[in-house]
């Protein structure tokens, strides 16, 4: 087993409150590092700020260079359900353009402002869309994946569920980065990687605490996926998790039970790496094979 990778020096700030103080505090900090990770963005064919969805909701719509109508991605930007933005995801978004695919960058309602089941329903909004309306954006709305990091990969395979649940949209493909899939606390991982990697576990417990108005809302699958009864159905899809990441288990559990129902879904988990790696290709090479693994997969899907 390979050596963790050491935090980059400019994580260093995300990591000296554990838990942060308040919202404001996490996000002046996420925001901070997304200024630094966002630069030398690639060239795409076209983009879009603020583009409205719903009363309160819009997306980013990042064209690629290609010509339409086009494969689209509906990505879910990570942050705990409290931090993080279309903004703080921007260069991710350009990298999935540039491999070919519209990308719609959502930045759904934050809490602890806007509580569970905010967010799922933002996103699932996103998702419909893409599917009635993206023909104004030159989206084929016979190709739309779903992906999403840490929080955004527990809002993709919500929104999964729902898009099942609600008969539609159809969805071809679901990207879960290192996603958040229940609210135990419970797992090896939660254990092993409690402190020193980043993300940690009194990180994620006040980031429950905050999303959840209603600590009963823990076993709603719309907020623990990995709790619904039934994951057939669901589309075929690609789970990236961290060796080094207190929610390690929980995603690797929740691939495990899409593919006991039928699901096809691919599993990598990438040794040595820590949470947040996947947005880190200016600093990281692995976070550069992730990416590429997620476009190839995202590719195949929406062929």
């Amino acid at each position: 087993m390979p050596d963790p990778l050491p935090i980059p020096d400019a994580l260093t700030q995300l990591v000296l409150q554990n838990p942060p103080r308040s919202a404001a505090d996490m996000r002046r900090m996420i925001d901070g590092f997304a200024a630094f990770m966002n630069a030398d963005l690639p060239e795409v064919g076209a983009f879009h700020e603020g583009v409205s969805i719903s009363e309160g909701v819009s997306a980013d719509v990042v064209v690629p260079k290609t010509a339409g109508p086009h494969p689209v991605v509906v990505y879910l930007h990570g942050g705990g359900w409290i931090c993080g933005s279309a903004r703080t995801h921007r260069k991710l978004a350009f990298r999935l353009a540039e491999a070919g695919f519209l990308v719609l960058n959502v930045d759904y309602r934050l809490a602890p402002e806007h509580p569970f089941p905010a967010a799922p329903e933002d996103c699932y909004a996103a998702a419909r869309f893409v599917a009635e309306r993206g023909a104004e954006l030159g989206v084929d709305p016979s190709r739309i994946a779903i992906g999403g990091d840490s929080a955004g990969g527990n809002l993709t395979a919500v929104v999964a569920q729902m898009a099942r649940d609600r008969r539609g949209p159809r969805l071809r493909y679901q990207l879960l980065v290192y996603p958040v899939t229940d609210a135990r606390f419970d797992t090896a991982s939660y254990r092993d990687n409690a402190e020193g990697y980043f993300l940690t576990t009194a990180m994620m417990k006040w980031f429950w605490k905050k999303y959840l108005a209603d600590p009963m809302d823990a076993e709603n699958p719309y907020a623990s996926p990995l709790r619904a009864k039934d994951l057939a159905g669901l589309p075929p899809g690609l789970c990236i998790t961290a060796e080094y990441d207190p929610l390690r288990d929980e995603g690797e559990a929740y691939a495990e039970r899409l593919r006991e129902s039928g699901v096809d879904v691919a599993a990598t988990r990438y040794d040595g790496m820590f949470h947040g790696f996947f947005g880190m290709g200016a600093l990281l090479d692995q976070a550069k094979t992730a990416v590429a693994q997620a476009a190839e997969g995202l590719r195949k899907a929406l062929a």
